[in-house]
């Protein structure tokens, strides 16, 4: 399923991941054109937590390893809709939203040759709450599980309908109960599941193989007989890689060796919008960005869009909401407005709003992490330098942008740059970054709102059917767009180049999808 993941520790999918030495990589990648064997060679962007179980996985990096090995009671097919895997169908839904009952596959079987079962389903869906893993907030609706028979569970959640449980929640990994619980510690990195594909072997910090399942219950048949997964978190490294045919594929093209890579003879690349809402938040607790129109007055300072065309314009799309265009096509929200409502480029107006508004001496300060958004906040700071102000750019590791940018404080910040990754629903997004519960941990904004405004965002929580949350979501959106406590960026793409002896490969719009070796719409081979 789609794991919900934020900046706040490294785990997550815009994380800073460990480093891994150049020596170390080069005793472990290189493809099948340079060696002739039949095992594809990827080579991840950021190193893996190494932990394979996905009770407790919350890490993008190991979650593309395990999504290979595992089949979820549902799963996302290429357009982020939500398709039956382990479930024969659809669920019988009863009392008014808040009773689910699924119907399991007989045929399934899990690597060690026992059936997928209603308890091992029923397992899935109550270990990471029970255990207080870091995934138990996707799980914590769930009030009971009832094992109706070995093919069939009933889930129970609370007395209030969960709005993103058909979304989110019900593409739950299904792990073998009785096998995992035996030795949780020996399962997080020996995994048994139902997938396509079985884990072989895990050198740690330096690769993990997966292999073709020969007796796998479903209709796929990979093409593909091994797959070895690297980390490599330089970037500079990894293009250096794919273009001397050294590994197959690899994730992660910075938008400067876009143009490069299109132009090399014998590579192929590859793209897909992500749902990923990059943004800049401005500290609505305490200071002068308190006050909307100081807010405003900084996003009128500086052109969005001609920061993305001369800085990401080959691997970012820009965004007018809090919502990332890949959703908004499923909900349908009135982005061409919300476009219409931003502030436009217009140094005039920003300077006489900030003449007005702000201190005479105003120098915010901008914290960030590196990368794209440290461009985005030297962007900014010249663009208000140019109409008299300034602005102090703070470069931070990840560690210390988390503990200053919570504070709330502004002597620590008048603005932040990160950003955040889900799924197909909104409230992956309005509930943890705008959601008053959510001030303090994911969020440095603190932003107070409308009267109604956290109580409408969860109510869109626990209501259920989607055009009665759009009507209860739509107010919420359109008042983030106006009064600006966080001003939409861009979304990344899910990039990969590979050689051209790789067949059929495709770019998953979730990074933890990446990459899809089989499915009902590809199948991966090398020619």
């Amino acid at each position: 399923m789609s794991r919900q993941m934020s900046e706040l520790t490294r785990r997550r999918l815009l994380g800073s991941g460990a480093a891994v030495s150049a020596a170390a990589i080069a005793g472990c990648i290189g493809g099948s054109e340079s060696d002739g064997s039949d095992q594809l060679h990827f080579t991840q962007e950021q190193s893996r937590e190494e932990n394979f179980d996905p009770v407790i996985s919350n890490d993008a990096y190991s979650f593309q390893v395990i999504q290979l090995i595992f089949d979820g009671l549902y799963e996302f097919d290429e357009g982020l809709e939500l398709q039956p895997k382990l479930a024969t169908g659809e669920p019988t839904v009863e009392r008014d939203g808040t009773r689910y009952i699924f119907e399991i596959e007989e045929a399934a079987e899990f690597h060690n040759g026992e059936d997928v079962t209603a308890e091992d389903v029923a397992h899935s869906f109550t270990a990471p709450v029970e255990e207080e893993t870091e995934n138990a907030s996707s799980y914590n609706m769930i009030e009971s599980t009832e094992v109706i028979d070995d093919y069939q569970l009933q889930v129970d959640l609370g007395e209030d309908p969960y709005g993103p449980f058909e979304l989110q929640t019900m593409g739950v990994t299904v792990v073998p109960k009785s096998y995992r619980t035996e030795d949780r510690e020996n399962f997080n990195k020996n995994p048994v599941g139902a997938g396509p594909f079985e884990f072989s072997e895990l050198q740690e910090n330096e690769y993990v193989e997966i292999e073709k399942y020969d007796d796998y219950w479903g209709d796929l048949d990979p093409n593909i007989e091994q797959a070895r997964f690297v980390a490599h978190d330089d970037a500079a490294g990894r293009i250096s890689e794919i273009r001397a045919g050294n590994t197959d594929v690899i994730a992660g093209i910075p938008n400067d060796d876009w143009s490069v890579l299109e132009n090399e003879e014998g590579v192929t690349l590859h793209s897909s919008e992500s749902p990923t809402y990059m943004y800049m938040a401005f500290n609505c607790n305490e200071g002068p960005t308190t006050n909307p129109e100081v807010r405003r007055a900084i996003a009128h300072s500086f052109s969005m869009s001609d920061f993305i065309e001369s800085n990401g314009e080959n691997v970012t799309s820009p965004m007018y909401s809090p919502i990332p265009p890949v959703v908004n096509e499923i909900w349908e929200f009135p982005e061409d407005e919300y476009q219409d409502m931003l502030p436009e480029y217009d140094p005039d107006q920003a300077k006489s709003l900030l003449d007005e508004h702000a201190p005479d001496d105003f120098t915010p300060t901008i914290i960030t992490p590196e990368g794209i958004r440290a461009q985005l906040a030297e962007r900014i700071a010249t663009r208000l330098d140019e109409i008299g102000y300034g602005a102090d750019v703070q470069v931070l590791d990840f560690a210390t942008l988390v503990d200053t940018y919570t504070s709330g404080n502004a002597d620590d910040y008048q603005m932040y740059l990160l950003g955040w990754t889900g799924g197909p629903d909104p409230d992956y997004y309005l509930y943890p970054l705008f959601h008053e519960s959510g001030a303090g941990t994911n969020q440095g904004h603190y932003y107070d709102g409308s009267d109604g405004f956290h109580e409408a965002i969860a109510e869109g929580r626990n209501s259920a059917g989607q055009e009665e949350r759009y009507e209860i979501y739509e107010p919420v959106i359109r008042e983030i767009v106006e009064q600006l406590p966080a001003l939409p960026a861009f979304t990344q793409d899910n990039t990969m180049a590979s050689r051209n002896h790789v067949q059929d490969l495709q770019a998953h719009p979730n990074v933890n999808r990446n990459p899809t070796l089989v499915a009902d719409y590809t199948n991966v081979s090398l020619e």
